[in-house]
């Protein structure tokens, strides 16, 4: 039974936007919501601790919609945002919740596209902006955004931005906006940056907390005792028992992230390693064999993960358990997403027992121990991925997009396109994923083709 307060229609909002959010199949608000949009329609400054997939964009679409002026074309609002992907994510929800009033106009400023463009846009005016740190900073210097009519600064994953170093930047923006304006601040965990930012820049926040519990129909838990001298040997077990399409190997330390992968490749299990010391082209290169399934295991520490969207993830496997039982919880939510079923293996060494009560503690269940000796090969072939990937020695800044190496490997009696999987485009490389099988052929294809009428180096992954 749902209790009246969970109705949208118990919120000081226009019968416009009631009808829209109807329309848009919104009936209940989801407790992120629930807690939320009380306090942000009454004006005031906010942190709300939640993850993605909880509901918190349309918290804060709603929130910031609420005090618009369709008259003014003037930027009344600013989200901003870790990555480009979730920009433009908010940016289409923020568009679905404005279309109960005429003509609000939701602009995205993200780096890794023309700056050109986007200051003809900006000259038209928008009602809402969206965008990445870098590149609203840059608008602001050029002096092409202006921020005196805001109301309403949204800071979306600011966990996430503060881990992709831009702390300086975002204190840089806040800094020209209005010093009256209401500030939102989502984070799915809280750490001291976050605490800086807030005592900082706003004003008495309120702060809520969504319940970060997986439903357990979603996610299967299981935890497994062992001796510190077979963690290795274990994991190898859980992939030959579970054969995951997809899984991320959380370690403790980056000693730890190169000794799993290591052990993994001498049995024949293909991964790779993410830590906080790789470059960013090297972070590049382990994200796009990871999203296009042409390595199966990704091994990373908590810090090197963050930001990590991957659609499909069947298993993480917690190769040390976390320190912090809130940590515990986030690592475990990156599997079962979108309506999939995963399931989260946790390996406890005695000498971290405690750390798995802090988490029974914070569940309010008991965990699902199990045995590893009831862990038994599926035999078959060894967890090799369905794809392979090609990097080409050409990027955006070549002006390589992707109809180019999809038309190059495809064209003329070439690979068939169900064959060719995610294309990953960066400033001076390119990926893209074959099937296994054909991966010979297409490299080849590549190397004595052209791209772009170039003839551009290619090599497998």
């Amino acid at each position: 039974m749902t209790t009246i307060a969970t109705a949208f229609n118990t919120l000081p909002l226009s019968a416009a936007m009631l009808a829209n959010l109807d329309s848009l199949g919104y009936a209940q608000m989801t407790p992120i919501q629930a807690q939320s949009l009380p306090v942000i329609l009454k004006g005031m400054d906010l942190i709300a601790q939640a993850k993605t997939g909880s509901g918190k964009t349309a918290a804060f679409g709603i929130g910031l919609l609420n005090p618009i002026n369709p008259r003014y074309f003037g930027c009344q609002a600013l989200v901003i945002c870790p990555t480009r992907e979730l920009a433009d994510q908010v940016a289409k929800e923020v568009r679905r919740l404005a279309r109960a009033e005429d003509n609000i106009k939701v602009l995205t400023l993200c780096g890794g596209v023309p700056f050109g463009p986007q200051i003809a846009s900006l000259e038209h005016g928008a009602h809402i902006i969206v965008g990445t740190p870098g590149r609203i900073s840059q608008h602001l210097r050029k002096g092409s955004l202006k921020l005196d009519g805001l109301n309403t600064l949204v800071l979306d994953e600011a966990d996430r931005m503060l881990d992709m170093g831009f702390y300086d930047a975002i204190e840089d923006i806040i800094e020209q906006t209005p010093s009256r304006r209401q500030t939102l601040l989502f984070s799915a965990t809280y750490p001291v940056g976050i605490k800086q930012l807030a005592s900082k820049f706003m004003r008495d926040p309120q702060t809520v907390k969504a319940e970060a519990f997986h439903d357990d129909t979603q996610i299967e838990q299981r935890f497994y005792e062992i001796s510190p001298d077979e963690r290795m040997s274990a994991v190898t077990k859980v992939l030959h028992h579970f054969r995951p399409a997809s899984c991320v190997a959380f370690c403790f330390t980056k000693q730890q992230v190169q000794e799993t992968v290591d052990h993994l490749i001498s049995k024949g299990i293909s991964a790779v390693g993410l830590h906080g010391d790789l470059e960013q082209r090297d972070r590049d290169q382990v994200l796009a064999m990871f999203a296009n399934r042409s390595t199966s295991v990704l091994v990373a520490t908590d810090v090197a993960a963050r930001g990590l969207d991957i659609d499909a993830l069947d298993m993480v496997i917690n190769v040390e358990l976390a320190r912090d039982s809130e940590i515990h919880i986030h690592r475990v939510g990156r599997t079962g997403r979108a309506g999939e079923k995963g399931i989260a293996v946790s390996l406890v060494a005695p000498s971290e027992a405690h750390r798995a009560q802090a988490i029974e503690q914070l569940q309010k269940a008991p965990l699902n121990w199990d045995q590893v000796d009831n862990l038994k090969s599926q035999g078959g072939a060894p967890l090799q991925p369905p794809m392979s990937t090609l990097c080409i020695a050409g990027g955006r800044k070549d002006k390589v997009r992707p109809g180019d190496i999809l038309g190059a490997l495809t064209g003329d009696a070439g690979i068939p396109g169900a064959q060719v999987g995610k294309i990953a485009i960066f400033d001076f490389q390119s990926y893209v994923a074959v099937d296994r099988t054909v991966v010979m052929q297409a490299l080849q294809r590549l190397n004595n083709g052209k791209i772009k009428g170039r003839s551009l180096r290619v090599r497998i992954l």
